[in-house]
């Protein structure tokens, strides 16, 4: 198997590269653009409960939608290429970011809260100082959802003239050559792992040390 995989790669190794190099723009921008309107949402929620359930559900929805027929459903807006691929990519990131952020912030123990409250601050000091802190690794355990998700759809995205290690896929499905295929799928299942990994180690770091020693 590793003899193999190092033909695939004497074979398609440049390509794969190039494939690499889009798929981790098209993952890692989505998700980024997930966070900018999933954090602040969930924040803006923590104090207005009626709204969160109606918030969460529709955002939800969009888990439910399959995503070549999302995909389609943009095209007459936004066209083929990178800008449709990064808004639906965008669209699935939200969930488990905005659900973690949520549940992050509203479930720090009130305790932390009222001492906050003792000494006098405001309440964005403490949104700052004590829940967005506390809150932080349930926040960056949703993060990494949603780029193991992304890596995973990003793939369909090819699909749409994205680019991407589903060019590759797509490419060896259309003229049956299994190294191809490989070309793709072994490196994303790979980006995958390493993605969880880093932002698992990621997750332990900004875990405050009271809270990982409990």
């Amino acid at each position: 198997m590793n003899i193999e995989l190092f033909e695939i790669w004497a074979k398609h190794g440049d390509t794969m590269l190039k494939a690499l190099g889009e798929h981790v723009f098209l993952a890692v921008t989505a998700v980024f653009l997930g966070m900018l309107v999933a954090i602040p949402l969930g924040i803006w929620l923590v104090d207005r409960d009626r709204y969160a359930k109606y918030v969460l559900g529709g955002v939800g929805v969009i888990q439910t939608i399959p995503s070549l027929a999302l995909f389609g459903l943009v095209l007459p807006f936004l066209g083929i290429g990178t800008r449709p691929a990064l808004f639906v990519l965008m669209l699935y990131s939200i969930l488990p970011i905005l659900r973690n952020t949520y549940t992050g912030i509203k479930e720090v123990s009130p305790v932390y809260v009222e001492a906050g409250k003792g000494m006098g601050m405001s309440r964005f000091q403490l949104l700052g100082y004590v829940e967005l802190p506390l809150a932080l690794p349930v926040i960056m355990a949703g993060i990494r959802i949603s780029i193991v998700y992304i890596i995973a759809w990003a793939t369909l995205a090819a699909a749409i003239g994205a680019g991407g290690l589903g060019d590759l896929i797509f490419g060896g499905i259309a003229v049956y050559d299994y190294d191809l295929i490989m070309a793709g799928a072994v490196p994303a299942a790979i980006l995958a792992l390493v993605a969880s990994w880093l932002l698992g180690a990621l997750e332990k770091v900004v875990t405050p040390k009271g809270i990982r020693r409990s």
